[in-house]
């Protein structure tokens, strides 16, 4: 072996390294810390390690397995009891907001929820006054905020985003026009179409079993 092919591929395994440890890191953060967003994660991870290569910054994918490693490690006597309490309300609210055909989203769909996770909905109505007009009905204090969401490119589209607590957790719901039922926008870990589950689908994750072969079934029991 030449002494230059050596030399790349050390500098190749000492990337790779680099990548796993700007991960691991990025999902200690997020797990202990409460941060949400993978980018900003990963951006203070590498800070905190002293690595400035970008080449070293791993994708959004990599360090959501790496989450999952570190649940798995540090919090798999918590953090199973902690989804399910979630994905149970996660029930409850899309059994209330029925008639603007909720779809559970993010965290607590994927399994990654944890103490600081809100339970993400979509909701759909092409008038989203009348989602905060029934949520003020039923004496739901809301914060309003926007959110983007990405379907390509060059398409990132704004949408409404409410906010409230019910029994001390934190719901999240993005108001979508009802055509955007057709396709989901992409997911902030992979450039493909968002998971979305409806009521039905998330009845069915709540009743499998827990452990592997639960997250197993996830994907079949989605459209």
């Amino acid at each position: 072996m030449s002494r230059g092919e050596h030399h790349r591929i050390h500098a190749h395994d000492r990337l790779q390294r680099n990548r796993l440890r700007v991960a691991q890191e990025a999902a200690r953060l997020m797990s202990e810390h409460g941060i949400r967003d993978f980018h900003h994660a990963k951006l203070k991870a590498a800070e905190r390690l002293g690595i400035l290569d970008t080449q070293a910054l791993p994708r959004n994918l990599e360090i959501e397995q790496a989450l999952r490693e570190h649940q798995r490690l540090f919090l798999a006597d918590r953090q199973p009891q902690l989804l399910q309490q979630r994905r149970e309300a996660a029930i409850e609210a899309m059994a209330f907001l029925a008639a603007f055909e909720p779809r559970l989203v993010g965290a607590v769909l994927e399994g990654t929820a944890d103490a600081h996770s809100a339970v993400c909905l979509h909701v759909y109505s092409d008038d989203p006054d009348a989602v905060v007009q029934y949520l003020r009905e039923h004496g739901v204090p809301i914060e309003m905020q926007v959110r983007r969401l990405r379907y390509s490119r060059d398409e990132q589209p704004e949408y409404p985003v409410l906010l409230f607590s019910a029994d001390d957790l934190p719901f999240d719901l993005t108001v979508l026009p009802r055509d955007a039922l057709r396709q989901a926008p992409l997911d902030r870990t992979e450039l493909r179409p968002m998971r979305r589950a409806s009521l039905a689908q998330v009845e069915v994750l709540l009743a499998e079993d827990t452990g592997e072969a639960f997250e197993q079934r996830l994907h079949a029991a989605l459209r």
